[in-house]
Order: C-alpha cells, then structure tokens, then sequence
C-alpha cells in the first residue's frame, strides 16, 4: 500500500530533526571556548537561505504575494523566530529541565485550533493517538533536575509564550492551505528568520571568549542545515496532511530519534520518563499511522501541483 505524502515528509523531518537534535548543543555545550547558541541562531537563520533558493526555484522564483500570502506568511515567521529567540533568553534565565516540558506542548494547541477552527477529524484509533502522542513529547522532553536556584521568572512567562507561538505557528501554516503553495510558505519563513538576526546578535556576549574554529561556526553550518531542511519538509507535512496528525507525529518521533542517537554518541542512558515516553510514542504513531495511514490520497491536491520536494 502506498505511503501517503503528509507520513512519507512527517518521517523524512522527524530524522532530520532527530539528528540535528541531537549534535545540536556540541558547538555550545562540548567545546572550549563554545559558540554562543544566539550565533548559532544566526547561523540557522543564514542556512535556510539556500534551501529557500532551491524551493523558489520549483516556484519560477515567484511566491505567492496576496496580501492573504503575505498576512499568513509573516504570521508564520515571526511566530516561529520570536519564540526562537525567547527560548535562548529562557534558557539563559532559567531551568531547561523546567522549560522544555512546557514547550513541547504546544502541539495541543495546534490540535484544538485545528479541530475547532478548521473543522479537522481523525478516528478512534487517531484520536488515542494524538492524546498519548503529546503524553509522550512531554515526558520525553523531561530533563532531570541540576538543583539551581531560580528567582527570576522571566523564563517561566517566556517559556509560556514560546508554548504558545510555536503551536499557533504550527496551526497558520496549516491554515494558510487555500491561499498560498508550501514554497511560498517556506519563503516568508526564511525572511523572517532574516529579520531576527540583529536581535540575535545585540543578545551575544562577545566580551566571553568564542571559538571561531572549525567546531564552532562551520560545524554549525552543517547541523543547521539538517535543521532547515527539516523545516522545508515540516512545511510539506503541514500542507499534505491533518494538522491535529501531522504535528504529533512529527513532535513524537524526532525526539525518539534524538535520544537514541545520543545514547549512541554520548552514552547518555535516557532519564527513566524519557524511556517512557519513547514506547508511548511509538504506540501513538501506530494508532495514528492505522487510523489515518489507509488514506492514501493526497490532501489538498488541487493547490500542489505535483510540487514534491
């Protein structure tokens, strides 16, 4: 039975974005001097540039410019890049083993919008799925706890919006479907990432040492670009499938991904809650994988125009 599209680019981002998961903290975290993750946020931002170019071009290099494309597009970008860049103020003020928990939730909140306001449905099975789906997200992201002490709560206000924008993001490019094509899409989310990069900068502390060598900036190219791509395909999922399936299949599965190659890289055994959520969420993309894997006509047809990527 043929693979339907929105599962075949589900899968191809969950392992681009299991892989960049896991090599993501090395030029921050595992060299000294390390590369400040607000560059690295520059560097991700540069990256994407030559895969939008590759994308325009299946488009002549015109994207969609409504203003309808225009209003969702912006929506989209700076949904997603504003929450990147509070995520390094949260992680700078505050407990990762508190923050990302609260941020892997925001599939639910692509879900509800989802099913209230583009009216979308799954089956039993699938809808089994998506709740134990988000189970598992959460308690894959948890992260034991390092003890500090933390009195200011910027990061937990911040933590909560970054929660919120990123499943709002998730939800307008899903509902952006009828007026704009996914290259199109794609394009308004590499400007925007442009558009942040002096914020990024203004937030580095140049006055700590910073490797510039081949660990830093440059290994940084190469784990961004597993990241940007990533993004391409997220965008084709989006558009080709349910988004109350799409986003807790793709959010379930790299983490899964991401812990088992860390355990291979750094022999990292994954935290009890961790382990878990992986057979949690194998369990769901099954149900989900059952329940909506049979549909083998591609969604939305009508507005691809046979635009694989």
């Amino acid at each position: 039975m043929k693979m339907p599209r929105w599962f075949l680019y589900s899968v191809i981002t969950a392992i681009l974005w299991g892989v960049w998961g896991a090599i993501s903290e090395y030029p921050a975290k595992y060299i000294d001097p390390p590369f400040p993750t607000t560059l690295i946020y520059v560097i991700n931002a540069l990256t994407i540039i030559p895969v939008a170019i590759i994308s325009l071009r299946k488009i002549h290099w015109k994207p969609v410019h409504t203003p309808a494309a225009i209003g969702y597009g912006l929506a989209a970008g700076f949904t997603g890049a504003v929450g990147q860049l509070f995520l390094f103020i949260a992680l700078k003020n505050g407990p990762p083993y508190m923050i990302f928990p609260i941020i892997s939730l925001s599939p639910a909140i692509t879900v509800i919008l989802s099913f209230i306001l583009l009216k979308e449905k799954t089956g039993t099975r699938g809808m089994i799925g998506i709740i134990l789906a988000i189970a598992a997200i959460f308690l894959m992201s948890l992260q034991k706890s390092s003890g500090g002490q933390f009195t200011n709560l910027i990061w937990l206000w911040l933590s909560i919006v970054i929660f919120a924008l990123w499943g709002v993001q998730a939800y307008i490019i899903k509902a952006s479907t009828k007026s704009m094509d996914e290259d199109s899409m794609f394009f308004y989310l590499a400007l925007t990432l442009q558009a942040i990069i002096p914020f990024a900068i203004m937030l580095t502390d140049f006055t700590q040492p910073i490797n510039w060598g081949i660990q830093g900036p440059y290994l940084s190219i190469f784990i961004q670009l597993l990241n940007t791509v990533g993004v391409l395909f997220f965008v084709y999922s989006f558009k080709e499938g349910k988004a109350i399936i799409v986003a807790p299949v793709i959010n379930g599965l790299y983490p899964v991904i991401t812990i088992i190659i860390s355990l291979l890289i750094y022999w990292q055994l994954p935290y009890i809650f961790n382990s878990i959520g992986m057979i949690v969420a194998v369990i769901a993309i099954v149900l989900i994988s059952i329940d909506e894997g049979l549909k083998t006509t591609p969604l939305n047809a009508d507005i691809h125009r046979n635009r694989d990527p």
